[in-house]
Parts: C-alpha cells; sequence; structure tokens
C-alpha cells in the first residue's frame, strides 16, 4: 500500500485542483512577498493564463501546479532566506512558462502589468 508523503503540507496537485482556495491563497501570499519578488510579472502573467477560460486544460493544469508549488507554506528552500528564498519557485514557474509560453498572451502579460499598476490586493487585482 502506497502512502502520501506531504513533508508537512498539502501536495501542490491536491491544492491545484482545488481552484478557490488556489485563489485566495495566492493573493494572501503575493501580498506578503510582493516587495521581494523579482520574477512577479510572470508569475501574474502565469496566474491570468491559468484562469483563462480560453486555455487549454493541459497548460491551466501545468501554470496551477506551479502556483500552487509557490503558495505552499513549506518547499525545498524556504521562502524566507534572504536571496536563495524563492529560487525554488522561480526555476519551477520558469519551467511551467517555459513548457507553455505560447500560450502566455499578451493580454495575461497586460493584465499582469495592469495588477501591478493598481497595486496588488486592491481588491480589482484579484479578479
Amino acid at each position: 500500500m502506497a502512502t502520501e508523503q506531504t513533508m508537512g503540507f498539502e501536495p501542490a496537485d491536491r491544492l491545484a485542483n482545488d481552484r478557490e482556495s488556489l485563489r485566495r491563497r495566492f493573493w494572501i501570499k503575493l501580498k506578503q512577498v510582493v516587495a521581494r519578488l523579482p520574477f512577479i510579472e510572470d508569475l501574474l502573467a502565469a496566474y491570468y493564463c491559468a484562469f483563462d477560460q480560453q486555455t487549454p486544460r493541459n497548460v491551466q493544469v501545468t501554470l496551477l501546479g506551479a502556483i500552487a508549488y509557490f503558495i505552499l507554506p513549506f518547499d525545498f528552500i524556504p521562502d524566507m532566506l534572504p536571496v536563495l528564498g524563492f529560487t525554488d519557485d522561480a526555476a519551477v514557474l520558469a519551467t511551467a512558462i517555459r513548457l507553455v509560453a505560447t500560450h502566455i498572451t499578451p493580454e495575461h502579460r497586460d493584465a499582469a502589468r495592469a495588477a501591478l499598476k493598481r497595486g496588488i490586493g486592491s481588491g480589482e487585482a484579484e479578479a
């Protein structure tokens, strides 16, 4: 009998399947780390692509997995470590984006930039 090892946190695949929880937790975490995140525009573009109804399902799953990894409270390199904290998150996101880059449209990137201009967590950015 195989057992699931969670290392003290929800597995990213289970979290990715709960879209509403993922949305809520994404914005909470993003607000906490926005000033320390050098890849925020890419992360937001991936978020908007993942929740776009026009995005193919396999692309959504890939991006939702990367986003879920970002919001998990524990990962390979703890996010609270200066400089190195988000390197694993960036690597997972960069890999996911590389796999589905043709599906992240200029509209997704524009939405990401608009959210940043409005300010993360302004309510409008979370829609």
